[in-house]
């Protein structure tokens, strides 16, 4: 029985270089669309202008004093014209993008903000205008903050808004950003807004309320997939999909204990959220180990959440060895809650510290290949896969640029061998507001200069590369990519 990680360099090495093969855009179907991807709150700015009410995040932001905040972010609301300029320039085919309910619907439901009505309208127009296609999230964590109703009826009344006023110029929907994230980190990882302290969990039973946000999330995405299938998809042709956060995921060593844990993780982290959109119920390990924790599907809800999800959004950064054993006792958060539950302890594969880790592109292949095989192939969009630096380093971003080609890679490899995946977008089209992070750190192919009050946007070498592969004047197994980083290395400082 050998631990997997004693091997981690020579497996990362290889398997990283393994990716890079020669492939170039025309390997992929036609129709598969190569993106970038914001939100509304990381990229806008534009806080307060036009009507536009708080959002949760705007007040969440707002306790810290400074300028560590969304309030101007990349002013993507006033320079959208430039940035789909640059989109097109780089050859960019789907743009993903979120919209602000509290821009759209201030109060959550009701009046329609004509203002913010007309932003994403000339948004969705320009995009359409440079042949470029619209991804759009009807939910990227941003509550309006005077927020007074439950999750199904509020996503459901924004739903039928932008299906109605957007819905003949965009064909793919996200209902929900990264649910299982979601439900993890707002309750119990210090991110609940308005509930109580972060990191404080006196005030929540964090080991019921995970599960039952949940829940009310199938039930709210259900509902809006269905108002679009009743009264839109016949005459809009789109689609509506669920997002979820997906770590890769391998046993640690090779014992039989390793291997059922890697199960149960699978189970927790993937089926949750998945195998209710194929059957309509939990996992049956999630319903023995959860009990009367994990709430229960009426009849009804369940024919309302089966089949109601025409792809599975993924997001995916980081890859995780499983082991059988309980989590550090040191662990104050809800990974020691949530992976209590799973009874199993994820050990990184490599470095995958919070603002940095390492290309480890078979974990996101062997999470094509799982839901491929556990969840009747269906059709799946990488909705966000990206590489973390420090902010304003350099723009000769070197291993963000390798990062991306071998993750690309690793699509291919899951394409090849069955998978009707049909998108990748990196995360980030720009240096945005992270949400976890600020400014320290970006994902940007883009940087932007956040001192600048204009915003100056300038190519790092990753937006060369990425332009390089989408026009096919880059050859991945060439020394093209070599030539590329010495062009880039004269203007490498900001």
């Amino acid at each position: 029985m050998k631990p997997f990680s004693q091997f981690f360099v020579f497996v990362v090495t290889v398997s990283a270089t393994s990716y890079i093969d020669a492939f170039t855009r025309n390997d992929f179907p036609n129709d598969f669309l190569f993106g970038a991807a914001t939100s509304a709150y990381q990229w806008e700015g534009a806080f307060d202008e036009d009507g536009k009410s708080p959002s949760v995040w705007d007040t969440t932001s707002h306790c810290d004093s400074g300028s560590n905040n969304g309030d101007i972010a990349c002013d993507g609301y006033h320079k959208y014209k430039e940035d789909v300029m640059l989109m097109a320039e780089m050859g960019l085919e789907s743009f993903r993008f979120s919209i602000s309910w509290s821009r759209l619907i201030p109060n959550g439901r009701g009046r329609i903000n004509p203002k913010g009505l007309l932003f994403y309208k000339n948004l969705i127009k320009e995009l359409r205008s440079h042949g470029i296609e619209p991804q759009v999230t009807l939910y990227h964590y941003d509550l309006p903050q005077s927020w007074k109703m439950s999750m199904e009826d509020g996503s459901t009344a924004k739903s039928y808004v932008c299906f109605r006023e957007f819905g003949e110029d965009v064909k793919l929907w996200t209902t929900i950003n990264e649910a299982t994230l979601f439900a993890i980190g707002s309750y119990g990882d210090g991110m609940r807004y308005g509930h109580c302290p972060p990191m404080n969990y006196s005030t929540a039973n964090v080991c019921t309320e995970t599960y039952i946000a949940g829940h009310n999330m199938l039930l709210a995405h259900s509902s809006a997939s269905n108002l679009y299938k009743l009264k839109y998809k016949t005459k809009q042709r789109g689609s509506v999909g669920l997002s979820i956060y997906a770590y890769g995921l391998s046993p640690y060593t090779d014992s039989k204990d390793d291997e059922t844990a890697t199960e149960r993780a699978e189970a927790f982290l993937f089926g949750w959220m998945l195998k209710p959109l194929v059957v309509g119920d939990y996992p049956d390990i999630m319903k023995r180990t959860l009990g009367s924790r994990l709430p229960v599907f009426s009849e009804e809800e369940s024919k309302q959440v089966k089949g109601s999800s025409d792809f599975v959004g993924v997001v995916h950064y980081k890859t995780f060895y499983v082991t059988n054993r309980p989590a550090p006792s040191l662990v104050t958060s809800i990974n020691k809650l949530f992976f209590a539950d799973i009874g199993a302890y994820l050990i990184a594969a490599g470095n995958a510290s919070l603002f940095e880790f390492d290309a480890v592109p078979w974990g996101l292949e062997g999470i094509i290949q799982h839901i491929k095989q556990s969840y009747n192939n269906p059709p799946i969009y990488i909705l966000e896969n990206g590489k973390p630096m420090k902010h304003g380093s350099t723009l000769q971003d070197t291993p963000r640029a390798e990062f991306i080609q071998a993750y690309i890679g690793a699509v291919h490899n899951a394409i090849t061998n069955g998978s009707d995946t049909r998108g990748y977008f990196v995360w980030s089209m720009i240096d945005l507001y992270e949400l976890i992070g600020g400014y320290m750190t970006s994902y940007g192919m883009y940087y932007v200069n956040f001192s600048d009050p204009g915003r100056k946007r300038s190519p790092k070498l990753s937006a060369s590369w990425y332009t390089g592969f989408l026009n096919g004047t880059i050859d991945v197994a060439s020394q093209d990519t070599i030539q590329l980083q010495r062009k880039c290395s004269g203007s490498s400082s900001l």
